[in-house]
């Protein structure tokens, strides 16, 4: 199917021909996210953009493959674009691997001005252009917050809870390390095993955490805010390369306003995932800034494992002033 939805990307093609197939965009994400938003407006605004010469077609819900599957695809080139989660994206690309660095950041307007960075950008696209995709930005869910039973309110309190996380490594280092253990699990499993207690607690996006009930089996959310959940928006390099250049600055202006749109959309979300979790009696937790600090000296060891693994100059350009902060 995709070699034939892709076939119209040549530079041989006119920018006054209409094209035959629509070029499909994967997602592993179901419809109603902040990724779905984002994706469908880079459509809209493709379209809108081309006078409707250049259609997209959105695939959410791993319906042309699970995260691996459609990076593979996209290198390939038979599904031109991908929106997805960045962590999925370390094993194909290691340098990705900075925004696994926890407990940097405290608002998520902070987050944006350093991955906007044009030294940091440029940096990251090298990355991906090596890995053979064009980078076109970075939307976000907002932070990952962990959910609980327990209340959450010094570091201490964080012992021994078993809480479930992705089966990232950096991930993982983050809970040892302020106290927690750490419990790789399928997400499909998670909201059982809160309910049936094999975990003690997780952690997620607000939007997850609501779209999924999770907050159901949990007195608390703890605003950790230990990672941004950034969301990327990717081209096949091999397919961009392939467009003529008003077709190609006609994507990026696409791109660059579907960005700026999936983030408004995404601080409004938050607030009435917020509204959700406050009126269902569910407690949420903010952390003093002692504690974040506390938190942050417990992971010096992670940045230096990170730092070891990631090109220093990409390091040094995602943290700039808050490289001091952290004795990096």
């Amino acid at each position: 199917m995709t070699s034939g939805l892709t076939a119209c990307g040549s530079k041989s093609t006119s920018d006054d021909e209409v094209q035959r197939y629509a070029w499909p965009l994967g997602s592993s994400s179901p419809e109603d996210t902040v990724t779905q938003i984002y994706a469908e407006k880079f459509a809209d605004e493709v379209d809108r953009l081309s006078d409707g010469k250049m259609k997209i077609s959105v695939y959410p819900n791993s319906v042309l493959g699970g995260d691996r599957e459609l990076l593979e695809s996209c290198k390939d080139g038979d599904i031109p674009f991908v929106v997805q989660n960045t962590a999925p994206q370390v094993t194909f690309m290691k340098d990705t691997a900075v925004f696994d660095m926890p407990a940097l950041f405290e608002t998520i307007d902070e987050v944006r001005e350093h991955v906007d960075n044009h030294e940091f950008m440029e940096l990251m696209q090298k990355v991906y252009n090596d890995g053979g995709y064009e980078l076109l930005g970075y939307a976000d869910q907002g932070f990952r917050v962990m959910t609980t039973n327990k209340e959450v309110t010094k570091l201490s309190d964080f012992k021994g809870q078993k809480i479930r996380t992705m089966e990232n490594s950096y991930h993982m280092a983050y809970w040892k390390a302020i106290g927690a253990s750490p419990t790789p699990m399928t997400f499909s499993e998670v909201y059982i095993g809160l309910q049936q207690g094999t975990i003690d607690a997780q952690e997620n996006p607000y939007e997850v955490i609501v779209s999924n009930k999770l907050y159901e089996q949990q007195d608390y959310v703890v605003e950790t805010n230990h990672l941004p959940h950034l969301i990327s928006l990717i081209v096949s390099e091999e397919f961009m390369n392939g467009l003529t250049d008003e077709q190609q600055q006609i994507i990026r202006t696409a791109a660059e306003t579907a960005k700026q749109y999936a983030r408004e959309q995404s601080d409004e979300r938050i607030a009435s995932k917020i509204k959700t979790i406050e009126g269902s009696g569910t407690q949420i937790i903010t952390l003093s800034d002692d504690v974040h600090e506390q938190i942050r000296s417990e992971c010096q060891p992670i940045y230096e494992s990170i730092e070891e693994n990631v090109s220093s100059d990409i390091v040094d350009a995602y943290l700039g002033e808050l490289a001091d902060d952290i004795n990096y």
